[in-house]
């Protein structure tokens, strides 16, 4: 279970493990809407070298592969294997039950099309093999509005909640309040 996976989403999608060969793809689709991949991928310095950053990111999830620390996905159209996105696991953590955070990246003319929760659910249904409960937060900042959607949406078909309090998340110091969506993720019985 610390692998992870090829995904098939639905017979337009499928998620791969996300690796170095999807670079020059997410530079292109950085370049495209550079303020969306900007808000999916807060961490990003623009002032800075974006290839070198987006290369050591993927660097940094090949290196964890089989920790279970991490489980980053690139999403794929079935037909012409063309990039899409990315949807991940992560384990930068503002709750202290959670397991992982999520993230998810659709690219500019794929938006709109309810990738990101087809997605999202298709990881949720992965977690749910695993024995144990797996807490995951989705953390977004209060002026996403698609980003907002997107969770208020995950929790509901998950049952998860959006907590009443903002969290305070730092990005190239200074603290950024986000609302903090707790998804419980129980075993299928």
């Amino acid at each position: 279970m610390f692998l992870t996976p090829d995904l098939e989403v639905d017979e337009h999608l499928t998620l791969r493990p996300a690796s170095k060969g999807v670079l020059a793809e997410m530079l292109e689709a950085y370049h495209e809407d550079s303020q969306a991949a900007q808000t999916a991928l807060p961490w990003l310095d623009p002032e800075d070298d974006i290839r070198r950053q987006l290369r050591d990111m993927l660097y940094d999830i090949e290196s964890q592969h089989g920790t279970d620390r991490l489980h980053f996905w690139s999403i794929h159209t079935t037909d012409n294997g063309q990039f899409v996105g990315l949807v991940g696991l992560g384990d930068e953590l503002q709750a202290p039950q959670s397991t992982y955070n999520l993230g998810y990246w659709v690219r500019k003319g794929h938006r709109r099309n309810g990738i990101a929760s087809r997605c999202v659910d298709v990881v949720f249904s992965w977690l749910t093999q695993r024995p144990e409960l797996t807490t995951v937060e989705i953390a977004v900042h209060p002026h996403n509005d698609a980003g907002l959607a997107t969770a208020a949406a995950v929790c509901e078909r998950w049952n998860g909640e959006r907590l009443p309090e903002f969290i305070g998340i730092e990005f190239n110091e200074r603290t950024v309040p986000h609302h903090l969506h707790l998804v419980d993720v129980r075993r299928s019985e």
